[in-house]
């Protein structure tokens, strides 16, 4: 996920701060992400309603408000185990 400047706006801002004052003067900046981009604005509002103490505390919130955009192929993984019946590659431990 590319903040493009989101991270240095969040560092910014005056806290403690609510979503709603922090969407009034940022909801319009975008974030580019590996499936397309949101606003800054939909990503906070979807996490609802908070205050915020801190900037840590509002990056926190923004990566995790992100929609499925931001992840590479869903639903899928590596570390499946292997189905019963199959044989699958062999365990490495380092």
């Amino acid at each position: 996920m590319r903040l493009n400047g989101t991270g240095d706006l969040i560092d910014e801002f005056e806290y403690p701060t609510t979503s709603e004052d922090f969407v009034a003067a940022h909801g319009d900046h975008v974030i580019e992400l590996q499936r397309g981009s949101e606003t800054l604005g939909d990503v906070v509002s979807r996490v609802g309603p908070e205050e915020y103490d801190c900037a840590a505390d509002l990056k926190d919130a923004v990566r995790s408000g992100v929609s499925h955009k931001a992840i590479g192929r869903r639903f899928y993984s590596d570390r499946d185990p292997t189905a019963l019946g199959e044989s699958g590659p062999t365990q490495l431990s380092f």
